[in-house]
């Protein structure tokens, strides 16, 4: 049963062929024996799962037939979970059972999900391989010494092993799009306001947008459109229809136009991945697409403008852990600046701080005009960039990461080597856009993606291009050995 996906687990239960309890029992012996290779959760929440699930089997006992109903999946650990630890991946959050649930968990519940668990990250998101976290790295599946990607990378390790279908995730630079590429999944992060933020502990609120890891773009849709919508306690959330997702799938490519930047292609991508890249074009070209070069010439710079931003606004954000009012706290404070002082010092990770430190400095005087207006500035240009690319073409096409998965702690002493495997999937989250990774191939084994970047709230669209090309490809099937 751990082969099937949410598409074939909604027809299986349907069918009654197996009952939502015994798909549950059946991963949780599954995560149990193989989650030690990978170290992909942080938290089983085996009562709660089972009892959810039996209540799906009740609800469609009863007559209903929701696609979701019974559909086993897992939450990224700074989605807040009513009763259940969620830590952020960070030792400054140990104990804290979240009071209620975050607007995300609380409609995949509705819809009949089963929370199997917390899925590993990077420390409060802030990193591109799942190696900042507290509770120790997570395995890339596909080659167990590599990193599979962050910050949601317990969700994509998870996924990419069978452990579960389906996961939440967040993307603030990439975090979605990264790690599905680097373990062959398929993972969209909606437009900004899209999917509430309402209990998704913050990083840099103004980046941070939730979405869902799924093996294709069918599953994908199918949690996305439970996933989205308005959400009054979210003031960053838009009130505007959601799309019918399920319904866009199946729409013909002929006359898409998509755009190939010349700026992805250049020095920093490893020739091989390009090579994959091309062949996806040549593919929905045979589809009825047709191509046109086109340029973001201010992508150069979203790396150093990211990091004024995002850094500025976490400074802010964490400034809310202090020991005080929950999470860790030092032992015997002397007084209250101790406090502090040693509660965020030894509850924070090495990343943390450094992003802390940095994002502090660009918004203190005398360096807020100089740092952070700049950077707000380059995002606008970053942003017009995109506004005239979408008059010419409706998607843009290239690829996810320049790199293959890298061997864990290979990057560690070079923090910025990390931040530059951003650099294609930055530019969407400085602008708002929606962006999603897909598999495209394997170099030396390691799985490669392509990403697809499309216009304000053109989500379906993206989906539409990626299960049209699951249609006659089947990268997005293949699975690592021993999982």
């Amino acid at each position: 049963m751990h082969q099937l996906t949410l598409a074939e687990i909604a027809k299986g239960l349907e069918a009654k062929q197996f009952s939502a309890e015994e798909l549950t029992r059946s991963l949780l012996e599954r995560i149990h024996q193989l989650d030690p290779q990978l170290n992909s959760f942080i938290t089983v929440t085996e009562e709660l799962a089972i009892a959810q699930a039996k209540a799906a089997d009740a609800r469609r006992a009863a007559g209903e037939n929701g696609a979701l109903l019974g559909a086993p999946i897992g939450h990224k650990d700074l989605f807040c979970t009513k009763g259940v630890l969620t830590s952020c991946a960070s030792k400054i959050l140990t104990g804290f059972n979240a009071p209620y649930d975050a607007t995300v968990v609380e409609r995949l519940a509705a819809a009949g999900t089963v929370t199997l668990g917390k899925l590993n990250m990077d420390e409060f998101a802030m990193g591109s391989a799942n190696e900042s976290s507290h509770y120790g790295p997570v395995k890339n599946p596909w080659d167990t010494s590599r990193v599979p990607g962050g910050s949601s990378g317990g969700s994509a390790a998870a996924v990419a092993a069978r452990l579960l279908p389906a996961a939440t995730g967040t993307d603030t630079g990439g975090s979605i799009r990264q790690p599905a590429a680097l373990t062959n999944l398929t993972g969209i992060k909606p437009t900004y306001g899209r999917v509430s933020r309402w209990g998704m502990i913050a990083y840099a609120s103004s980046l941070d947008q939730g979405g869902p890891l799924a093996r294709d773009a069918f599953d994908c849709a199918l949690l996305l459109s439970a996933m989205a919508g308005f959400d009054a306690k979210d003031s960053t959330s838009v009130d505007q229809p959601v799309d019918d997702y399920l319904a866009a799938l199946n729409q013909p490519l002929t006359g898409l136009r998509i755009g190939l930047p010349k700026e992805y292609f250049g020095t920093g991508l490893d020739a091989r991945i390009g090579e994959k890249v091309i062949a996806v074009v040549e593919e929905l070209k045979k589809l009825g697409a047709t191509i046109k070069d086109i340029s973001l010439p201010n992508m150069q710079h979203a790396i150093p403008a990211y990091y004024v931003i995002a850094p500025a606004e976490a400074s802010s954000n964490l400034s809310r852990f202090d020991g005080v009012r929950f999470g860790y706290r030092c032992e015997n404070p002397q007084n209250l600046e101790d406090l502090y002082k040693r509660s965020r010092g030894e509850g924070f990770g090495a990343e943390v701080k450094r992003r802390i430190m940095v994002g502090t400095y660009a918004l203190s005087a005398g360096y807020y005009d100089a740092y952070y207006i700049k950077a707000q500035q380059i995002r606008r240009l970053i942003k017009n960039d995109f506004v005239k690319a979408f008059e010419e073409v409706d998607v843009i096409l290239g690829p996810t990461t320049p790199n293959l998965a890298w061997k864990l702690g290979e990057k560690n002493a070079d923090p910025v080597s990390a931040y530059l495997e951003d650099i294609y999937t930055i530019t969407a989250n400085l602008a708002g856009i929606p962006g999603l990774s897909m598999p495209a191939g394997f170099v030396d084994g390691l799985p490669v993606g392509v990403q697809l970047l499309g216009n304000y709230f053109q989500e379906g669209r993206l989906l539409n291009v990626a299960h049209q090309y699951q249609q006659i490809s089947d990268w997005h099937k293949q699975a690592p050995s021993g999982f």
